[in-house]
């Protein structure tokens, strides 16, 4: 317990922090809105059949994740880059229990992140969408609750990612590339590849996966939201056991 509370007061303690939670809450709620402006003058028969109000109020999860990822990332490589990594591993020798804890408290602020991100997003986009006389999701609505629930474990997990990314990477830019690279780019230019390949990364990349954990309605090939969510948890899980090899076999 006190290895918590020590590396709790260690990432709330700093400022960047809660910049980089604001920021994902405000750029999750901004990118939200300004996805559903074109919409306001449009009639419900303009809409495509596959129609997602919860999933277009949760566009915005595109950048924060981003951000959230970097919160978990900042959480190791910021020890590095002031080479307070050999001050911890004095304090807790066992690198493995320091950096479980580590993941401990990513999870928590990305879960309280998570939550906010959605609930705010949500709650603006389908206000604006109310506004307009389009159809909106109302928490009551088949599967809605499941995809917002959903959507703050997406976040959850991103966070524990970018933790072991910054394991991995030592580094905050080179982190900050590596989650650009595995968030964005990616999903954006993978499955354009010919053949079974670029199948592959349309249904199955871990990121493009996990995103159908926050949809309603199910688009044909696509995965269902649970299993999107489990195939996201377990790339987070082995990237985690990565990070933990890593981590004992190198030096501080």
């Amino acid at each position: 317990m006190s290895i918590l509370c020590s590396e709790w007061t260690k990432l709330s303690s700093v400022r960047t922090t809660w910049l980089l939670v604001a920021s994902a809450v405000l750029a999750s709620v901004l990118l939200g809105l300004l996805g559903v402006s074109d919409l306001t003058g449009a009639q419900p028969t303009d809409l495509p059949d596959d129609w997602d109000p919860t999933a277009e109020s949760l566009k915005g999860l595109l950048f924060a994740q981003l951000l959230v990822g970097m919160l978990g990332a900042l959480s190791i490589t910021s020890e590095y880059d002031t080479g307070m990594i050999a001050t911890s591993l004095s304090i807790v020798p066992s690198r493995p229990r320091l950096l479980i804890a580590k993941a401990a408290v990513v999870s928590a602020i990305g879960l309280g992140t998570g939550i906010a991100t959605v609930l705010i997003s949500f709650t603006a986009v389908q206000m604006v969408l109310g506004d307009a006389g389009l159809p909106i999701a109302s928490i009551g609505g088949p599967g809605v609750v499941r995809a917002l629930v959903g959507a703050v474990f997406y976040l959850t997990l991103i966070a524990v990612i970018g933790l072991s990314v910054g394991v991995l990477a030592r580094s905050t830019a080179a982190s900050l590339a590596a989650l650009v690279g595995i968030t964005l780019l990616t999903p954006a230019i993978a499955p354009s590849t010919p053949g079974p390949i670029g199948d592959w990364f349309a249904r199955y990349w871990p990121i493009t996966a996990g995103q159908k954990a926050y949809t309603v309605i199910q688009l044909a090939n696509e995965v269902t939201p649970w299993l999107g969510l489990g195939i996201l948890a377990a790339a987070t899980f082995a990237l985690g056991i990565a990070s933990i090899l890593a981590f004992v076999l190198r030096d501080a």
